[in-house]
């Protein structure tokens, strides 16, 4: 295997201790702050290359986003590796309960394309700080930010501890067989049962952060035009190639009536009378990516957009208007800058529609009733939810992320980042005198030990609280 001598070259790091202690945790982040410093532009440059992302895009979702992650992770890290006291029964009052947090040992990152920064580094910088030696395998979609981090990353970092890989199919299919302690992985849900199987041969934990069709209820009691900006921005951000996008709006006939040139005023209000001229739109990042696109704007009915480029993989923000669920466009996550809209008697058929489909990454609501938003969010399951905006939910690093169901399993940002990286070890340390106190659970047994016993042990339900 091409990537053996590298695993057991880290495993070696581990076993050794060098990631562990805090000061070394903290050196390695730190050098992860210069490489988003220094390699800014690059990193800005890179982005424009593979798929034309804005310049004010790239430096919100892969410069900005990264360094809250950062520095979130710095100024709390000392108190999330601390053990952790825990509750103690009668018996052990006078022992030490405690979970400690272990690095699970070298793990694999493996990143995709959409966001080639911010997806590998944000779940690396959990990985460090949970004392982890660490593979990152970029997205080769990306060539040049693929290079990039290649190139430079390890400049950063220990090698001895950290390492970029470079690998296709072919050759990530070999990497997966070498035995991780953990494994990340962000791309869509086929991959991720590829990855979920290679990591099962060896008992391996996984995140799989995925994807899927996110809804969009829009009720009739709404701000028309603050929907149509918010839903635009979110559907057209990075020309729509963002996991957690609005994938499709479910609204009444009324409300579409009124979305349509609400809709039509946002986008040209955002990229002009011709998107394709505006410097603030991204491309489809790949020709396989353009023509699956494509194929779905046969779906319903083109009200906005529609244009296509295929020579510079543009696809104008389009809107889809009656559209069927039975349409092409409702059968795949569309990843692209396409919005269809079916239409819903009401909020109950709305509900009733999302519950028949696998469970989405994101959900979004949009209604000026407070009443009609918390029934959505109760009578629904989703991996995040955001009421009356778009995005918006993944800029706090105090709600975690992930997916449920088909959109993925675990979650991380933040303080979720560190422990998803982290083994939360049970530990107790108990006294080596006061042996009176074990004797009633050593045999011979009898009726009277057994009480002792449970009124030692014994949790009782606390009582209810009654108001006079």
């Amino acid at each position: 295997n091409p990537y053996a001598g590298l695993v057991s070259r880290l495993r070696a790091s581990w076993l050794a201790g060098k990631t562990r202690p805090l000061e070394q945790r903290v050196a390695q982040l730190e050098a992860l702050g210069r490489f988003l410093e220094e390699k800014k532009e690059e990193i800005l440059e890179a982005t424009a290359l593979d798929m034309r992302k804005p310049p004010f895009e790239a430096y919100f979702s892969e410069y900005l986003l990264c360094k809250n992650e950062l520095n979130d992770t710095l100024n709390n890290l000392c108190c999330w590796m601390k053990d952790e006291h825990v509750e103690k029964n009668l018996v052990t009052q006078l022992d030490s309960a405690f979970i400690r947090k272990d690095p699970y040992g070298v793990v694999l990152i493996i990143a995709p394309w959409n966001y080639p920064i911010h997806l590998f580094l944000v779940p690396l910088i959990g990985a460090i700080a949970a004392g982890n030696c660490v593979i990152v395998k970029p997205s080769e979609t990306t060539k040049n930010t693929e290079k990039l981090v290649a190139e430079v990353l390890p400049c950063y970092l220990d090698k001895d501890c950290y390492a970029v890989v470079t690998a296709g199919v072919e050759e990530t299919t070999k990497l997966l067989e070498n035995k991780f302690d953990y494994i990340f992985f962000t791309g869509t849900p086929s991959v991720g049962r590829i990855i979920m199987t290679a990591a099962a041969k060896h008992l391996t934990p996984v995140t799989l952060e995925l994807g899927g069709k996110n809804p969009c209820y829009v009720s009739d009691t709404c701000d028309v035009r603050n929907v149509a900006r918010r839903v635009a921005w979110g559907r057209f951000f990075n020309a729509g190639q963002t996991c957690i996008a609005p994938d499709y709006v479910l609204c009444s006939v009324e409300m579409q009536d009124k979305l349509m040139p609400a809709l039509r005023e946002a986008i040209t209000e955002f990229y002009g009378p011709n998107p394709k001229e505006s410097p603030d739109f991204a491309r489809i990042v790949g020709d396989k990516q353009f023509r699956r696109i494509q194929a779905l704007l046969g779906s319903g009915r083109v009200a906005i957009g529609g244009q296509t480029d295929e020579r510079e993989r543009y696809i104008a923000p389009t809107v889809l208007a009656d559209v069927k669920p039975s349409d092409p466009a409702m059968q795949e996550e569309i990843f692209g800058p396409v919005l269809p809209i079916v239409v819903v008697a009401n909020v109950e058929e709305a509900i009733d529609f999302i519950n028949a489909r696998p469970r989405p990454l994101a959900l979004y609501v949009f209604s000026c009733d407070n009443k009609v938003v918390n029934q959505v969010l109760e009578q629904t399951s989703s991996g995040g939810f955001c009421g009356n905006d778009t995005l918006m939910h993944v800029t706090l690093t105090s709600l975690p992320f992930g997916g449920i169901g088909n959109s993925g399993l675990g979650k991380y940002h933040g303080r979720f980042t560190f422990d998803t990286f982290t083994h939360h070890r049970s530990c107790l340390h108990r006294n080596m005198g006061l042996e009176a106190i074990n004797c009633p659970r050593y045999p011979p047994y009898s009726a009277q030990k057994l009480g002792l016993l449970t009124a030692a042990f014994e949790i009782k339900r606390k009582g209810m609280c009654t108001l006079l």
